[in-house]
């Protein structure tokens, strides 16, 4: 169980954290601060690297052979969810700016590579 602790609140710090400076970021340039579904891409994407994790701890003894294609899997569900909940959003005006590419991919980059190396740390033992 303890592993499962140490990554929900690793992963809740980091993200938090990251959150906090996008948005400080944001407001040092005078840019909209909650636009661009910010609040509900880290939302998300944290939300998904738990449940990918705690699947993926689940299954490390049973389907420790098969755990790479899950890893992959979970990364498939990652990109769907964004091409069906926030790519059209984006593209409402014609374009992806970058503020709004920011929105999305800075949390799901930093939970790609917490959740990378959570799963290393279990694959090691």
């Amino acid at each position: 169980m303890r592993p499962l602790f140490k990554f929900s609140s690793g992963l809740i710090i980091i993200l938090s954290a990251v959150f906090c400076i996008h948005i400080y970021i944001l407001n040092k340039f005078d840019l909209p601060l909650f636009e661009n579904r910010i609040t509900e891409a880290y939302f998300v994407n944290g939300s998904l690297a738990l449940l990918i994790y705690f699947l993926l701890y689940a299954l490390r003894n049973k389907m420790a052979q098969q755990l790479g294609f899950l890893y992959m899997g979970g990364s498939f569900i990652k990109f769907l969810i964004f091409f069906i909940f926030f790519y059209p959003f984006y593209k409402q005006d014609g374009s992806l700016d970058s503020l709004e590419f920011a929105a999305f991919f800075v949390p799901y980059v930093i939970s790609l590579i917490f959740e990378t190396f959570g799963v290393i740390e279990f694959l090691k033992k």
